[in-house]
C-alpha cells in the first residue's frame, strides 16, 4: 500500500509544482516572458555569429511561445493532480485496475518532461544557444524539472502487484 500511496503523492506533488509554475507565469507574466523574449531573440548570446540567423525577434511569436509553455505547464499540472486523485481512489483496487489507472498521471508527467526536454533544453538551449547567455540560461532549472517529472514517471509507471 505504501508504494501505491507514494505514487499518488508524488504525482500530485509534481502536479502542484507545475500548476504553481503555470500560475506564476500568468500572474507575474513579465518576469519569465523576458526570459523567453531574450532567449528567442538571442540578444544576450555572444560568440559565434554563425547561428544568429536562428533568432526570432517578432514579439507576437514570443507571446505565442510563452502561451504554449504556460498551457503545457497548466495542462500537465492538472493531469498530474487528476491522475493522483485517481490513483488515490484506486489504491485498494486489484493490481490490473490500479495499473490501468496510472494513465492520466503518466500523461501529465510525459507532457512535463517533454516540455522541459524539448522546449527548454533542445529548442531554447541548443537551437537558440541559451547555454551561451550569461543572463538568460535556464538549462539547469529546465533539467531539474525534466529530471523530477522523468523520475516520478519512472516510479509511477512501475507495475504494481496485488496487495498483500
Amino acid at each position: 500500500m505504501v508504494l501505491r500511496l507514494s505514487k499518488a503523492l508524488l504525482a500530485g506533488l509534481v502536479g502542484v509544482l507545475l500548476l504553481l509554475v503555470g500560475f506564476d507565469n500568468i500572474f507575474d507574466y513579465s518576469v519569465n516572458f523576458a526570459a523567453v523574449q531574450h532567449v528567442m531573440s538571442m540578444d544576450t548570446v555572444s560568440g559565434d555569429e554563425g547561428t544568429m540567423w536562428r533568432a526570432i525577434t517578432t514579439p507576437a511569436l514570443h507571446h505565442i511561445a510563452y502561451a504554449i509553455i504556460i498551457t503545457a505547464e497548466l495542462a500537465s499540472g492538472a493531469l498530474c493532480v487528476w491522475g493522483a486523485l485517481r490513483l488515490w481512489k484506486l489504491r485498494r483496487a486489484p493490481a490490473p485496475v490500479f495499473n490501468a489507472g496510472k494513465d492520466v498521471a503518466a500523461a501529465g508527467l510525459v507532457i512535463a518532461a517533454a516540455l522541459y526536454l524539448f522546449a527548454f533544453l533542445a529548442i531554447g538551449g541548443e537551437w537558440f544557444d541559451m547555454w551561451r547567455s550569461p543572463t538568460w540560461n535556464a538549462q539547469a532549472s529546465a533539467f531539474r524539472f525534466f529530471a523530477t517529472a522523468g523520475l516520478v514517471l519512472l516510479f509511477v509507471s512501475q507495475k504494481d502487484d496485488e496487495l498483500a
